[in-house]
């Protein structure tokens, strides 16, 4: 577990004091305020965030928020770390706005990763799979945070995934890479985190590199909870869906070349190490 892990994975505090989790399925829809998902069960999951098959829909965000190591526990919309993804999932929203891209906010079932049950990673997966379903497939960026990161990147297999970015990861030695083959892999940790081990993250992505396309972002200063620094934080996630995403031409704003996500790519790309922000 990483350094002054308790029970509660993340935090909402700059102080990383514990905070609730969460884990059910509550989508957002592009356009939609992210504040106003609720959750919805598994047979509504797609009606209900404008499902895949509507004309126009070029790909879909997928924001996963953290959680426990240990729980059985339903998650709640309050949920500090819940609530944490909705201004993540609400730049993403922005930069992605109008090229037919949804964003979803899921709700995990339960709060905890639970072994080798692995919660989360059943819940994504069914969810990828829900949009498999639909009359054309989509691609899929998964971005996540904390215990949702780790989540995130093992459901990163699942055929639709083009790209996935942890925040703040919760990666334990042990977790697999293979699943990372030919996606697009962004990991970006603070250097405050008292929660979750940056080194973790670091010594994660040198072994996902021999899988595929990996870059990493230190962010100076900040802590678990993406609270110090946050612009910084949404626009990297915002920046990353962008790019990972197929988009009408002409419509990328800022030049693909640019900003902290291309030159962090260019940096693994050059054998460089990680970005420091």
């Amino acid at each position: 577990m990483g350094r002054g892990m308790g029970p509660d994975l993340g935090s909402f505090t700059s102080r990383n004091k514990p905070c609730a989790r969460q884990v059910l399925s509550t989508p957002v829809i592009a356009g939609l305020d992210p504040e106003e998902a609720v959750p919805v069960d598994r047979d509504t999951l797609l009606r209900a965030s404008g499902r895949n098959d509507a004309a126009g829909t070029s790909g879909i965000v997928v924001v996963a928020h953290g959680g426990r190591s240990v729980s059985r526990a339903p998650t709640s919309a309050f949920q500090l770390s819940v609530l944490r993804m909705v201004p993540v999932a609400r730049a993403i929203g922005r930069a992605v706005r109008g090229d037919g891209i949804e964003v979803r906010r899921p709700r995990f079932r339960l709060r905890g990763w639970n072994g080798a049950d692995a919660s989360p990673v059943r819940d994504l997966t069914e969810l990828l799979d829900q949009i498999s379903a639909g009359p054309w497939p989509v691609p899929v960026v998964l971005i996540g945070h904390s215990m949702g990161a780790r989540a995130a990147l093992r459901a990163a297999g699942h055929p639709l995934v083009c790209a996935v970015a942890g925040l703040a990861p919760w990666l334990p030695p042990g977790e697999p890479a293979e699943q990372l083959a030919g996606r697009r892999v962004l990991l970006v940790h603070g250097s405050a985190d008292r929660v979750c081990d940056p080194r973790q993250t670091w010594a994660y992505a040198e072994h996902a590199r021999s899988a595929g396309q990996v870059a990493a972002i230190e962010v100076r200063g900040s802590g678990h909870g993406m609270l110090r620094r946050a612009r910084l934080w949404h626009q990297i996630a915002a920046e990353f869906a962008r790019l990972s995403l197929p988009r009408p031409a002409g419509q990328y704003g800022r030049a693909a070349g640019q900003g902290p996500i291309a030159d962090a790519f260019a940096r693994a790309a050059a054998g460089q190490g990680r970005l420091v922000l």
